[in-house]
């Protein structure tokens, strides 16, 4: 079963920072298109960012452009989301997500509605909980 560990989440202060990272257990994420999603109690979960296996396609949800930036780092077998300017409606859990073939062939990152409405994605981690709060 291809495994997801996300780190980095906490509690931040509003106009704070946080950076999150996704790595993999049992395989490597080369071959992965990664993305993250968050979901709030008694909310619908939403889709945040996605980029895939070269780092050339990137996308965003439109709460977050411009503050929030997704890399990856394959000599870390890492994808990082540093998230900036945090406000409280950023509260969320935070889990990445990803997906190999044939979705990487078709750019699954190149929009943010086609990483958001794709179905099959492969491994999902346990989620780690960022609380923006005074």
């Amino acid at each position: 079963q291809l495994q997801l560990v996300e780190s980095g989440g906490g509690l931040v202060q509003p106009g704070g920072s946080l950076r999150l990272s996704c790595t993999s257990s049992g395989f490597t994420l080369d071959n992965y298109a990664v993305g993250w999603f968050r979901q709030a109690p008694g909310k619908e979960r939403e889709g945040v960012s996605c980029i895939s296996t070269t780092g050339r396609s990137t996308n965003y949800a439109d709460s977050v452009k411009g503050r929030f930036f997704i890399t990856r780092d394959k000599t870390k077998n890492t994808v990082t989301l540093q998230m900036n300017n945090l406000n409280p409606e950023d509260t969320s859990t935070y889990f990445c997500a990803a997906t190999g073939e044939p979705a990487t062939s078709q750019d699954i990152c190149a929009t943010y509605d086609r990483w958001v409405k794709y179905e099959h994605l492969d491994a999902w981690g346990q989620g780690t909980l960022v609380t923006v709060s005074s």
